[in-house]
């Protein structure tokens, strides 16, 4: 009893004192909400991108309800969520590493805590904390595309963390590292960047208004679409080297292979579900994590 009340201030007293480890603790928060709210989404999107599950027909949206009603046909509701273990053991430290990497990056601007940063303060800071929480976390990244690709049955994380490690080595489990910092570190610069101004452009009183997290939401979607669309091919090419390690060298492999079999348009295969779940999953985790940093007193 005496060890847990000891504990318990211990875990108080550090969340307190240390902003980073309220960051870190708000963002893994807002990161699992999300996460499992739009899992199915990042799920057909991965399907989209693999030939086996494909649908035959060049309508996206067709596609998408065709991969949706196959998964539901054999998988039942439940199928919706397939990959969502790996997703989570992904994403608690992965967005709470990138929040409180946000947070410590912050402290090195002109303007620190004070107010939002620049444009250009944004796009660095935001690829930057990207770039550490991506690094650190490609494993988990390797092991979800597999998990929701349908092409490879592993009976769990760890399974799949060990048979792809003994058969492939490092190199396995930290492929397609270079096309993944290509689409994450990019995105999450230019939706901070299109997030805070498009912020900045809104009228202080109503950012302080009881409708403030309707508003923040509304600006993570305009912020979420924007920085989606530039960033779909990395995903593409993302996505196929982790599928398929042996049968590309490197990243320029998978650029002519994408662009020779399925033109330009194979660069942004699966770009309306990712599109859809990106925004709306970005947009949640920020309107989450503005709400209970204000609530814990980091802002």
């Amino acid at each position: 009893m005496t060890d847990s009340f000891f504990s318990s201030n211990f875990l108080m007293d550090l969340i307190a004192n240390y902003p980073l480890v309220k960051s870190f603790l708000a963002g893994s928060f807002s990161g699992t909400f999300s996460t499992i709210v739009f899992q199915p989404l990042d799920l057909v999107k991965t399907r989209l991108q693999t030939p086996v599950n494909a649908s035959i027909g060049t309508n996206q949206s067709a596609s998408m309800i065709t991969i949706f009603g196959k998964i539901l046909e054999k998988d039942h509701l439940p199928g919706l969520w397939k990959g969502i273990t790996p997703s989570i053991a992904r994403v608690i430290p992965g967005v709470g590493l990138y929040f409180s990497s946000l947070h410590w990056l912050r402290s090195f601007t002109t303007k620190g805590y004070e107010s939002e940063p620049g444009a250009f303060e944004a796009v660095v800071l935001g690829m930057a904390a990207r770039s550490i929480s991506g690094i650190c976390l490609i494993p988990m990244t390797v092991i979800k595309t597999r998990f929701e690709s349908g092409v490879y049955q592993y009976g769990g994380v760890a399974q799949a963390f060990k048979t792809i490690y003994r058969n492939e080595g490092v190199r396995g489990l930290s492929c397609g590292l270079l096309p993944t910092l290509f689409r994450d570190a990019p995105f999450s610069g230019l939706y901070l960047m299109f997030y805070t101004q498009t912020k900045s452009a809104i009228p202080a009183d109503w950012m302080n208004s009881n409708a403030n997290a309707p508003i923040h939401f509304s600006c993570g979607v305009v912020a979420g679409l924007l920085a989606s669309f530039v960033t779909q091919p990395a995903d593409v090419l993302k996505t196929k080297m982790q599928l398929y390690p042996e049968k590309f060298n490197g990243i320029m492999d998978v650029i002519f292979y994408v662009h020779k079999k399925y033109g330009m348009k194979g660069y942004f295969k699966g770009l309306a579900p990712r599109m859809l779940r990106r925004t709306l999953m970005a947009a949640m985790a920020w309107t989450i994590y503005e709400q209970v940093t204000k609530s814990i007193g980091l802002k």
